[in-house]
């Protein structure tokens, strides 16, 4: 496990070989990779970055990218898990084996929708963020779920938004469903 670098002295002409003690980081300079290294038996303040190709220790390499994938990972599903986006499909996997540690989301909890506080479509199919009865949190729900399990909540959801317009006027309605359909039954009267 060893990686050449130019002699100490700048000479060029001629290289010794060092030994890498760990690799550090690293980064792309020109569309090659180089890693940031310390050297077996030399203070921090001779690290170097080294392209790959003047380095002969895959085994370090290897262990670094390994790791540094780990980190990659974990620092994704806590974003993930931030966004309240839904997990990578591979970790879905690892975590169904292991059911004990799966807590049950949306409908699969037992708890009553009082109501759909907002709507995505970011992961391709029409999701809702539902608040529960007598808790403070919410799950993402699939839309065709809500659809049939809370059709009432959804109308809900939908008629808070919904906009009204006539004539040369827009008005945004934010009244119940019972005014909601008054103005529906008065539409069908007058025409």
């Amino acid at each position: 496990m060893s990686g050449k670098r130019k002699s100490p002295d700048g000479n060029s002409s001629g290289s010794e070989e060092f030994t890498v003690e760990k690799i550090l980081d690293k980064r792309m300079k020109n569309g090659r990779a180089e890693y940031y290294l310390k050297w077996k038996g030399s203070p921090d303040s001779e690290n170097t970055w080294e392209p790959v190709s003047t380095l002969d220790c895959p085994e370090l390499i290897q262990e670094f990218e390994d790791q540094r994938k780990k980190k990659e990972d974990k620092r994704r599903a806590a974003g993930a898990k931030a966004n309240g986006a839904a997990e990578e499909p591979k970790k879905k996997k690892a975590k169904a084996s292991n059911e004990d540690d799966v807590q049950p989301r949306g409908f699969d909890r037992g708890l009553e929708p009082e109501r759909i506080i907002g709507a995505t479509d970011s992961s391709g199919e029409l999701m809702f963020l539902i608040k529960w009865k007598n808790s403070d949190e919410a799950d993402l729900v699939p839309s065709r779920l809500a659809n049939v399990k809370c059709p009432q909540v959804v109308i809900q959801f939908y008629e808070e938004r919904l906009t009204w317009h006539t004539g040369s006027t827009t008005t945004t309605t934010t009244t119940t469903t019972a005014t909601t359909t008054a103005r529906s039954e008065e539409a069908e009267e007058a025409s």
